[in-house]
């Protein structure tokens, strides 16, 4: 079967999300390639449910991906350890949770983590994000110890959408930590779903499950037109009264 990839032109707009290839084709879920990696194209992508995902020396992939992984927030597993582990940050002074403090170290650290593996985290990505960030469309949760940052995970949120990218940790449960202060700040923001891209073994055991791309798309056409959330900041009184139905 033969299966035409559009490209893109720089500033080209993007085929319906409902074009990308189909589950039999070699690459199910990808949209187009080309374009360009810049802030406006990112936050124009966003919101209609497409994300990028290359490797360097690739060109630009734009993905939507069918079914689509997402986190409902109040379905956070919580398993016994990340529960004590999150206690014990909670309690220990020298601990800190903080928001849009590091962002590109944060990115940086997730690039890092996965460069045996292959990283899509570019230098061009983190241009791109970084100007995401600046215009309020890109944050990033971080666990400190003292000046030392433990751990990290960044994504972007329109309106009241939010889309995970990627996390890092150098500690035991410390990004798992940093997703249930996620899942409580959504609960706090009416933010109903963590679009986490693609389906794995480790986002299932988290909570994460799959549903259909038009259901996904419907809701984000739903919420990304709504207000943004004004509360991007954290401290620890902010984690226990967010987290206490998982404490």
């Amino acid at each position: 079967m033969n299966w035409q990839l559009p490209r893109l032109a720089p500033g080209e707009d993007f085929p319906p999300a409902s074009q990308a290839l189909p589950a039999l084709s070699p690459f199910p879920g990808l949209l187009a390639a080309g374009g360009a990696l810049d802030a406006d194209t990112l936050e124009r992508a966003y919101r209609r449910g497409i994300f990028p995902w290359f490797s360097p020396g690739e060109p630009i992939l734009w993905w939507s991906t069918d079914p689509r992984m997402v986190l409902r927030p109040e379905q956070l597993r919580v398993t016994r350890s990340l529960r004590q582990s999150a206690r014990r940050f909670s309690r220990n002074p020298a601990m800190r949770l903080r928001i849009d403090t590091a962002f590109s170290s944060v990115m940086q650290q997730c690039g890092a983590q996965r460069a045996d593996s292959g990283t899509w985290i570019t230098p061009d990505m983190l241009n791109a994000y970084s100007a995401l960030h600046a215009r309020g469309l890109a944050h990033s949760l971080e666990l400190w110890e003292g000046d030392k940052l433990l751990a990290g995970l960044y994504g972007v949120c329109l309106g009241r959408m939010f889309y995970g990218e990627s996390m890092f940790t150098t500690v035991a449960d410390g990004s798992k930590t940093l997703l249930m202060a996620l899942c409580g700040l959504c609960l706090r923001e009416g933010i109903a779903l963590i679009d986490c891209q693609q389906q794995t073994d480790y986002l299932a055991q988290m909570g994460a499950a799959p549903i259909a791309r038009e259901t996904f798309l419907q809701h984000v056409a739903e919420t990304t037109s709504l207000p943004a959330v004004q509360g991007w900041q954290y401290d620890e009184s902010t984690f226990l009264t967010d987290c206490a139905r998982w404490l």
